[in-house]
This record gives structure tokens, C-alpha cells and sequence, in this order.
């Protein structure tokens, strides 16, 4: 019997302290907005952190409680654990030392495939832990926005699968998925992630649309962040047929689709954005959690980060309070592990399509 193929994989994001850190960038107006999304009368994370980390067992068993209170941090997939667990991974991490033996800034193995559904203009999955996240790109013919006449845009649909998990069985993961496709329209929107002017085909009239379909096959933590690798390696895979727009003399027009299928267009990704949550556990932030890691944090920060290292947008999750010295330094952690996300993610793609149209495909169902 053959060999199982394995989808590619990302190794292990680690952050070396010893680098370089750039200068914080100043967005003052942008922690405050996320101070103010927390809880208005909840007292500082802070505050309650220190405690966890050098005082005894009982005061990390009380914030634990509290967490079952909250709920969860957009994961939308419940975890049981008892109160030694809780306490025995906020102690850890205060130590850099988490449950699975990775560090604060450490990522998982993250498995990459793109080009596995044959209906669509682009797709990729992507499996990061316990997370299966499917994406498939349509392109069709539109018509540009009267706001902006000579753009295409993108169309975000997310689709929560009640296998992934028994919450999301009848209407229980739309919730979810409306908050999900409302981030992604949040970190496109604005013109350096995707030019949009290259889907424009004749202004006023026609354009590309590109509709993002988003299937949450398994959810396993650190959701927005598998995501958002999805994304843009479905993005990096969608091919777009290239188009002549014909005049007559009489001035109409006539538009005219290539059929070389290897006769397309391909949207640059450079600038598309990653998002990387920072989960606040006791006095010190985690990238990648788990759904245990994620059931001891009040707070996360979603932050997305392009390939440079720029921050785009901020998004607080969790009932919990974030200080303003705590918004900063995740902000600078997310930057720092965003850039290194962006470097592994475009090797691993352009070593999968260097493997030409012969390789052997996984599919999402492998």
C-alpha cells in the first residue's frame, strides 16, 4: 500500500527573544477604542493577574470560576476542565512553559494544502491543532459599487458545520459565523490588502466579485487565526480568467472570456493581512491557544498584521479588561510572531505550486 501523502506543513513558529524589536508604533486612540470595548466597570486584568502568578493555588481556582461565568472568547466550542487543570496551566504559562511544551510565542504545526476543491476559482485548507477551516473563492461577474466605480470587492460567507462542534447544531453557530465574516470585511477593507482595481474589468459596468466561502470543518481553538491562513492561501491559489472587453461601432460593448485556462490573472497577496490572537493569561499573553488555554483567558486581542509587520486593524474579545501597557506589548508580540506567520505561510505556498499540477493532492477529506 502507497504511503499516506501529508498536506505541507508550517513548522513550529518560534520567536527568539534575542531579535531585534522594532519601535512600538504609536496608536493611542486605537488601545483606548479597545480599552473601551471591555467591560466598563470591570476591574483591570491586570490586577487580578498578578495575583494568579505569585500567589497560592486558590486565587487561580477563583479566576477559573470566572471564566465559566464569561463564557468563551469566540471559539464557541466548550471545554471541561477541573480546577487543578485551570490552575496547573495558568501556573505554566506564567513560566513560558505551556501544557504541550511550547513557549508564549510558539505556534503549532500548521498543515497548508490549497487548489482541493475543482468548482472553484481558488480553495485551501488549513489545519492548525485541532482546527479544520475550508476556503473556496468563486469569481463571477458583477457589477462595481456606486461608491466605487472602478473596484471589484469581496464577499465573505462562513459557514459554522455542526460537526465541528454539538454547539453549533440548528441556528447556534450563526452568531459566529456573522462575527467571523464581520472581522474578515474589517481587515479588507481598505485598499492595500487586495487591489481591488485589478478586478475591475470595465468601470461602472462590470467587475469581479469574489465570494469567500469559509466551512469551519472542526474547531480546536485558535479560530480566527486559521482563518485568516486560509484566506490568504486560497487567495494566493485563485486564478481569475482574463477578459477582453470588445467595442462595436456603434459604441456597445462586448466582453469576452479567455479559454486557456492557464490564460488568468492572480491577485497578489503580499499585502494581505494574518491575524494573530493574543490570549491574556494571568500577567502574560499566549499566541495559538488551545481550548483549554482559551478557557482560562477573560481577554484576548485579535490583531491583524501584514507581512511587514504593520498592524491594520484591533478587535477585543472576551469579557474581560485589557490595560493599555498590556494592548501595547501584544500589539508588539503580534507583530513580531505575524511577520515570522507571513514568511512560513508564502514559503510553503510557493513551494506547493512549484510542484507543478502533478502532485498529489490530500483534499480537505483526506
Amino acid at each position: 500500500m502507497a504511503p499516506r501523502h501529508e498536506a505541507p506543513r508550517l513548522p513550529g513558529l518560534v520567536q527568539t527573544r534575542g531579535g531585534a524589536q522594532e519601535k512600538p508604533i504609536e496608536l493611542p486612540a486605537v488601545a483606548a477604542a479597545a480599552v473601551a470595548a471591555g467591560a466598563a466597570a470591570a476591574p483591570a486584568d491586570d490586577a487580578q493577574a498578578h495575583g494568579l502568578g505569585g500567589g497560592a493555588a486558590g486565587a487561580g481556582a477563583t479566576r477559573a470560576d470566572d471564566v465559566r461565568r464569561t463564557g468563551r472568547l469566540g471559539s464557541m466550542a466548550s471545554v471541561a476542565l477541573s480546577e487543578a487543570e485551570k490552575v496547573y496551566i495558568v501556573h505554566g504559562v506564567q513560566e513560558d512553559l505551556r501544557v504541550d511544551g511550547r513557549g508564549c510565542e510558539d505556534y503549532r504545526c500548521v498543515e497548508v494544502e490549497t487548489d482541493v476543491v475543482s468548482n472553484t476559482s481558488g480553495s485551501a485548507r488549513v489545519k492548525l491543532g485541532h482546527t479544520d477551516i475550508l476556503v473556496g473563492v468563486k469569481a463571477e461577474m458583477g457589477t462595481p459599487k456606486l461608491e466605487k466605480p472602478n473596484e471589484g470587492y469581496l464577499e465573505f460567507f462562513v459557514d459554522c458545520s455542526a460537526n465541528a462542534t454539538p454547539e453549533f447544531e440548528g441556528r447556534g453557530g450563526d452568531d459566529l459565523g456573522t462575527e467571523i465574516a464581520n472581522t474578515l470585511y474589517r481587515i479588507f477593507n481598505n485598499k492595500s490588502s487586495v487591489d481591488l482595481k485589478s478586478l475591475c474589468i470595465s468601470p461602472r459596468e462590470h467587475c469581479w466579485i469574489l465570494y469567500v466561502d469559509v466551512l469551519l470543518l472542526e474547531c480546536g481553538g485558535n479560530l480566527f487565526d486559521t482563518i485568516s491562513i486560509a484566506v490568504k492561501a486560497a487567495l494566493f491559489n485563485t486564478r481569475i480568467p482574463r477578459v477582453r472587453v470588445l467595442e462595436d461601432e456603434e459604441g456597445s460593448k462586448d466582453i469576452e472570456l479567455s479559454d486557456d485556462p492557464y490564460d488568468c490573472i492572480r491577485l497578489s497577496v503580499e499585502n494581505v493581512p494574518c491575524i494573530v490572537t493574543l490570549c491574556k493569561i494571568g500577567y502574560r499573553h499566549v499566541v495559538d491557544a488551545t481550548l483549554q488555554e482559551e478557557a482560562c483567558s477573560l481577554a484576548s486581542l485579535l490583531v491583524s498584521v501584514t507581512s511587514k509587520g504593520v498592524v491594520t486593524c484591533m478587535r477585543k474579545v472576551g469579557k474581560g479588561s485589557l490595560d493599555p501597557e498590556s494592548i501595547f506589548e501584544m500589539m508588539e508580540t503580534g507583530k513580531r510572531v505575524g511577520k515570522v506567520l507571513h514568511a512560513s505561510l508564502q514559503s510553503i505556498l510557493h513551494k506547493e505550486e512549484s510542484l507543478g499540477p502533478k502532485r498529489q493532492k490530500v483534499g480537505f477529506l483526506g
